[in-house]
């Protein structure tokens, strides 16, 4: 059974890695005024690679798992929030950031003219924050339900 989790966990940070990195990509090209579909792709391959680097380096479902418990949240919508809040705060920040330097390098060799460095950070942030927040809050049960729906259930009882 611990086998079986580990390959479900697998799966979760692979598909959650996938569906957070095109989303971001598409919402941080799209409102940056400037879409183009090479930067878009450039941008989705590298916050893919960044995000399936922290999802096999960070242990997120712990990580959120003992925040909760610390705060001693029970099973249900306040423990949901609190998770999927531990998990956007892991992955967003370090993909926005990694993607403002990029676009930052990539519209500088096109002579292009960008805001303060932390003005855009911080911008992109808050919406990315909110954008990844929506997208893990109600995407991450459905893939649990998804990638478990083949697991033996425990038995009941003791």
């Amino acid at each position: 059974m611990e086998e079986a989790m580990r390959k479900v966990g697998m799966k979760m940070s692979i598909s959650m890695g996938l569906i957070l990195s095109f989303c971001l990509s598409l919402v941080g090209n799209l409102t940056s005024g400037h879409f183009t579909v090479p930067g878009f792709l450039v941008s989705f391959a590298a916050s893919t690679v960044i995000s399936l680097i922290i999802g096999f380096v960070i242990p997120t479902k712990k990580v959120g798992d003992s925040v909760c418990d610390k705060l001693n949240l029970k099973p249900g919508l306040g423990r949901r929030c609190m998770e999927t809040l531990v998990s956007d705060l892991i992955y967003t920040p370090i993909i926005t950031l990694c993607m403002i330097i990029l676009a930052r390098k990539m519209g500088e060799s096109h002579g292009a003219q960008f805001p303060p460095f932390v003005v855009m950070f911080l911008s992109s942030l808050a919406t990315s924050l909110l954008v990844a927040y929506v997208i893990i809050f109600f995407l991450m049960p459905f893939l649990i339900k998804t990638f478990t729906k083949d697991l033996p259930k425990p038995p009941m009882g003791n």
